[in-house]
């Protein structure tokens, strides 16, 4: 189970979501996905009352939210802003292995997986339906029937899988993602995080699907990389998904860490003013049984003050007691959270390797590239105050890589795409047909083996070039 919020869907999203695409659509989507259209029929969606019906594609996601608000009398709270700022979706992928999820899709069938196999002589088994109503109940008794705008199932990737658009709206008819997903605080985010794919797991085991353990301390892998096969906006795969889980495990073991040594420090503390206390009651304790003993001072009297002296002691040994063992446990625990943390270090830099060696999704590989070198939330707040500039800044700014990939970034990135699989020829009919001049270059391209992350982002330079209009080729 993935879980994303988001401030709403976009179109795009829709249209992969629902194969929405026109011929040119899906051929773009085949060049550069792992899609086989030859399984596009068997895809499904379950609707209201958990009825299994064909894809409908007549209204967009972002239509069919836009209804349900309107129906039930609801507002979305980011329409009217320039910018959203709520999070109004929460945009779920349920699946699991491939090996399970394609035996309760197909059963016996054998699927080709080869790029542009033809399967359309496979069928779709009953059991993949009867697994995604029981994910359909699962969602609506969880979060309200209702809620969910958009239950389709995906057969036609190389693993099955649900792609739900669900509503965090509450009982109140409020939108309320922070109270039903995230919590209060990272403490009990993590709590319902981990209630709820316990839950989920419930559900599953009939269907052979079996909940992980924890992967900070076990290091134990979930489940086999999903392999989803987006366009450059799209999500990132599922290792990434594991990585910046790992990240958020690994924040919170350092806070937790962080608050365990100052319980130490103080319990440390506490422990040696009790012990200097004890040294000074026995002390004074030996002071006045000696002035008993050489019978100075009133009898009586001394034998009260000793009295009271031995019950301070005793309290003090107690407390002691209580806060040594207290400081042991505590020096128990800080222990675990140091290795705890060791080890969800050692797999967030195992996943991060895994990522760049095994993934065989080249978009999803370029974009994840080319992330450290573009900083996309830059990119995404010029675009913002873009309208705002004046003509002159505008103006100054016309030839810069900044302003062209805030109003043409997709376009520049598809080109670096094809130059960094060494297509030199694709790279310049993509630019001219999206308005750039072309001129791509003879010299090898794709990125070597020895080259770092920012040199290889030659590509991106080069692809920024040849999408810049040629005289008799401007863009409108």
């Amino acid at each position: 189970m993935d879980i994303r919020a988001s401030k709403g869907i976009t179109v795009g999203q829709s249209n992969e979501h629902q194969r929405r695409w026109s011929e040119k659509g899906w051929d773009s989507a085949v060049s550069t996905g792992n899609y086989d259209r030859s399984r596009e029929a068997l895809n499904f969606e379950i609707k209201k009352g958990g009825i299994v019906s064909a894809v409908d594609k007549r209204k967009s996601i972002p239509q069919l939210m836009a209804e349900n608000l309107a129906e039930r009398g609801i507002k979305d709270p980011n329409e009217g802003r320039e910018t959203p700022k709520y999070r109004t979706v929460v945009n779920f992928i349920l699946g699991g292995t491939r090996e399970r999820m394609l035996e309760i899709a197909f059963g016996n069938q054998k699927v080709d997986l080869a790029k542009g196999a033809d399967n359309s002589h496979i069928k779709r088994s009953p059991d993949i339906e009867r697994w995604a109503q029981d994910m359909y109940r699962f969602a609506s008794d969880k979060w309200g029937e209702e809620n969910i705008v958009a239950f389709i199932v995906h057969l036609d990737e190389t693993n099955p899988h649900i792609h739900m658009t669900l509503l965090p709206i509450d009982k109140d008819k409020k939108f309320a993602f922070k109270k039903m997903f995230a919590g209060k605080d990272k403490y009990e985010y993590k709590e319902i995080m981990l209630a709820l794919h316990d839950e989920l797991a419930k559900v599953n085991e009939k269907w052979g699907l079996k909940r992980g353990n924890s992967i900070a301390v076990t290091g134990a892998k979930h489940r086999t990389t999903e392999e989803y096969r987006r366009d450059l906006t799209e999500q990132c795969t599922t290792l990434e998904g594991q990585i910046e889980e790992n990240k958020k495990i690994l924040k919170q073991l350092y806070d937790d860490i962080r608050f365990a040594e100052k319980r130490v420090k103080g319990l440390t503390t506490m422990t040696l003013n009790l012990e200097q206390r004890k040294e000074e009651l026995e002390k004074e304790i030996a002071t006045v049984n000696e002035e008993l003993k050489n019978g100075k001072g009133n009898s009586e009297e001394l034998h009260e003050r000793i009295k009271k002296l031995d019950n301070d002691l005793q309290k003090v040994l107690d407390n002691l007691a209580d806060k040594q063992a207290k400081l042991e446990h505590a020096n128990g625990q800080l222990d675990e959270l140091k290795s705890l943390k060791d080890k969800a270090k050692e797999l967030t830099n195992q996943y991060q390797q895994q990522l760049r060696a095994s993934t065989t999704n080249l978009t999803q590989q370029v974009r994840f590239r080319l992330a450290d070198v573009l900083l996309d939330d830059l990119i995404r707040d010029f675009k913002m105050i873009l309208p705002t500039l004046s003509l002159d800044t505008k103006e100054a700014m016309s030839d810069s890589l900044l302003r062209d990939m805030a109003e043409h970034g997709e376009e520049i990135i598809k080109c670096a795409i094809f130059l960094y699989a060494n297509m030199v020829d694709q790279a310049t009919n993509f630019a001219k047909g999206h308005g750039g001049g072309g001129g791509g270059s003879d010299l090898p391209w794709g990125r070597k083996d020895d080259e770092d992350d920012r040199a290889w982002a030659r590509c991106l330079m080069m692809a920024h070039r040849m999408m810049k209009p040629s005289g008799k080729n401007m863009r409108r």
